[in-house]
């Protein structure tokens, strides 16, 4: 007995029916685990859903305000809106900018008047996580324009504004707000991967101040074999928060066909998924991966 008790304080594997128990429980606590990460997961993804569906409808009801307006506008006597001087136009432009903006409150655009028009402030949140704010100041007066703003250089503030500025500031709202969205997405994704990812990564992270171009090696293990393989990523559409173009490379000269298939299966999962949910799938896979995983 006292042998046996000395070779399980050794390090030697336990076995019999206290050792399968204990397998048994580990098991059932990683499963209870999965389960309630699923469940938090499915929560998370149904509330973002319902933001959305709310954001959608708000959206349209603005347009449908605006409408209203632009109709009811059109509709009047000529002879009354000849009637109307700058002073006045401009004080109408400020009301209707001040419905809009309460319009919008939901939507992740908020503002308030000032002694020159409004500033407009745009919130960014991906995965209902809330990210940066950016602010518009805008100078109502004949024509609308811009006097300060803290939007990046790289967003097409210029484009746009000269696109629908003057004759359409909600659509001008909205584009805005999508190309910050998108962006905020792209460098949280990136940011989540350097801070919570990093042991997977084999060498620095490589991105462009836009994040619509990201580049970085990584090591998996195959068969209890480490392989790295190389990713590539483009966003070519900068409104969006995925890849429009993905390349995966295995450097460890020719793959064999296992390796194949993971670098085909690595692709459709950047391709699908925010890329710091790839790399959670690696890392609670540990490395392997079907087809079956990418949804």
């Amino acid at each position: 007995m006292e042998p046996a008790r000395a070779a399980c304080r050794g390090g030697e594997p336990r076995t019999g029916v206290l050792a399968h128990l204990e397998r048994l429980e580990a098991e059932a606590i990683r499963s209870r685990k999965q389960l309630e990460q699923q469940a938090e997961e499915s929560a998370l993804e149904s509330k973002i859903n319902k933001l959305r569906s709310l954001r959608d409808q708000l959206r349209a009801d603005v347009k449908r305000r605006q409408a209203t307006i632009e109709a009811s506008t059109a509709n009047s006597e000529p002879n009354r809106m000849a009637g109307i001087d700058e002073p006045e136009d401009l004080q109408r432009k400020q009301e209707n900018m001040k419905g809009i903006l309460q319009a919008y409150h939901f939507t992740g655009l908020s503002g308030k008047l000032t002694s020159r028009g409004v500033c407009v402030c745009i919130s960014t949140a991906f995965e209902g996580n809330l990210l940066d704010s950016y602010f518009v100041d805008l100078v109502i007066q004949k024509p609308l324009r811009i006097h300060h703003h803290s939007v990046p250089v790289f967003i097409p503030l210029e484009e746009l504004s000269a696109k629908y500025l003057q004759t359409d500031i909600q659509h001008f709202l909205f584009s805005l707000s999508e190309y910050l969205n998108a962006y905020s997405g792209r460098r949280y994704q990136a940011d989540q991967l350097q801070s919570e990812f990093a042991d997977f990564l084999a060498g620095p992270l490589q991105r462009n101040p836009l994040c619509n171009l990201l580049a970085f090696t990584y090591k998996v293990e195959l068969k209890s074999q480490s392989f790295p393989f190389c990713a590539r990523l483009m966003y070519k559409d900068i409104t969006v928060t995925l890849p429009t173009d993905v390349a995966v490379t295995c450097q460890a000269g020719e793959p064999s066909t296992s390796q194949e298939e993971q670098r085909v299966a690595h692709e459709n999962l950047f391709r699908s998924k925010p890329l710091h949910q790839v790399f959670a799938l690696f890392a609670k896979k540990g490395e392997k991966l079907d087809m079956s995983l990418i949804s």
